[in-house]
C-alpha cells in the first residue's frame, strides 16, 4: 500500500545499520515524494553531514559504535543543525529509551517496525514546524539583527549569520567565555528585565555588548550582540544626521525606556523628552517610536 505523499517536501537522513530496514525506509520516503540519504552507522552520519544539510534526519536509537542517542548529542552541537528535526527509531520493547530520545535531542519517535503511513505523517508535521522556524530566522536575517541563542557553556545553539559574525571576533578561549559563563549563569536566578548587559573585549580591540531578550523553551539564553560602541548617542547623531541630544535620546528609546525614564536619566522634564523625540519622528521619516527604535538598533547592530 503506498504510504501516500508527504505535504512537505525535503531531503531525509536516514540513520540505520539493518538493510532490510533501510530498504523499506527508502521505498516509503520516496514513495511519499522525499529525497532520502542513508547513513549505516553514527560516525558515517556525523561525516555526512559536513557535507549536506538534510531537512529531517531518521534515527536508529540502538546502532554498534556510537548509538543513536550519542549521534545526536554531537548533532545537536552544531549551531546549523540545532532546529533540524531527529525522529527516532525504536523497537516495542525498547519503550525506555523514548526519554532518553528525548532528552538527547529528538523531536519524535516512532516503533518498529515502522508503518510507512505514519511515519510520513509524522514527518510532514515535523518538516512543516522545522519551516516555520526557518521562515522565523530567514526575516531576522534579513533584517540584518544579531541574535543568539547561548547554552550555560557560552557556546551557541544557533546564530543569526549577523551574530555569528560578530562572535567570530571572539577567540575560543577562557578570558572571553568566563564573563559569559558568569553572566549567563545569573540569568537561571534573576528576571531577564533585571539583567545587565555585557560588554567582553576583544583581541581585535574592540568590544561587544551582550543584551539578553528572552529565554528559550530549551533554557537557552536568546541575545541580542552588537558591536560595542563608547557612545551610542554620538553614533546615531553622525549616522542619522540628528543632534547630539537627539542621538542620546534616541539611544534610550532603542533600549526601550519610556520619556519619564528618559528624562530621570538625562536630567531633562519629561515635555522636553516629548519634543526630542517629535523632532526625532520627523526628521527620520517615520510613523512612531518603535520604528525608530528599530532603525537605532540597526544601526548600533552594524557599527
Amino acid at each position: 500500500m503506498s504510504a501516500g505523499r508527504a505535504d512537505a517536501r525535503g531531503i531525509v537522513l536516514v540513520v540505520d545499520d539493518s538493510p532490510h530496514t533501510l530498504a523499506m525506509l527508502i521505498d516509503a520516503l520516496e514513495d511519499g515524494g522525499l529525497t532520502t540519504l542513508v547513513a549505516r552507522d553514527g560516525l558515517a552520519a556525523l561525516e555526512l553531514l559536513d557535507r549536506i544539510e538534510p531537512d529531517l534526519i531518521l534515527l536508529d536509537a540502538v546502532m554498534p559504535g556510537i548509538d543513536g542517542f550519542e549521534t545526536c548529542r554531537r548533532i545537536k552541537q552544531r549551531p546549523d543543525m540545532a532546529t533540524t528535526p531527529v525522529i527516532f527509531m525504536t523497537g516495542l520493547s525498547d519503550r525506555a529509551h523514548v526519554a532518553e530520545a528525548l532528552r538527547a535531542g529528538g523531536v519524535d519517535y516512532v516503533t518498529k517496525p515502522v508503518a510507512p503511513d505514519e511515519l510520513i505523517a509524522r514527518i510532514s508535521v515535523h518538516l512543516v514546524n522545522a519551516q516555520m522556524i526557518a521562515d522565523a530566522r530567514r526575516a531576522l536575517d534579513a533584517a540584518g539583527r544579531a541574535v543568539a541563542a547561548l547554552r550555560p557553556d557560552a557556546a551557541a545553539s544557533w546564530a543569526s549569520p549577523r551574530a555569528r559574525s560578530l562572535l567570530g571576533r571572539l577567540p575560543d578561549a577562557a578570558q572571553w567565555r568566563a564573563p559569559l559563563k558568569t553572566w549567563l549563569a545569573a540569568m537561571s536566578r534573576e528576571a531577564l528585565s533585571q539583567s545587565a548587559d555585557l560588554v567582553v573585549a576583544t583581541p581585535d580591540g574592540g568590544s561587544l555588548k551582550f543584551i539578553a531578550i528572552g529565554r528559550a523553551v530549551s533554557g537557552d539564553i536568546l541575545v541580542r550582540v552588537a558591536a560595542a560602541t563608547a557612545d551610542p548617542g554620538a553614533l546615531l547623531a553622525r549616522k542619522l544626521a540628528v543632534s547630539l541630544r537627539e542621538g542620546e535620546v534616541l539611544a534610550w528609546l532603542a533600549r526601550g525606556k519610556s520619556n519619564r525614564d528618559i528624562a530621570e536619566i538625562l536630567g531633562l522634564s519629561p515635555r522636553t523628552i516629548t519634543k526630542h523625540v517629535e523632532q526625532i519622528l520627523a526628521k527620520l521619516g517615520v510613523e512612531n517610536r518603535t520604528s525608530a527604535a528599530a532603525l537605532a538598533i540597526r544601526v548600533i547592530d552594524h557599527a
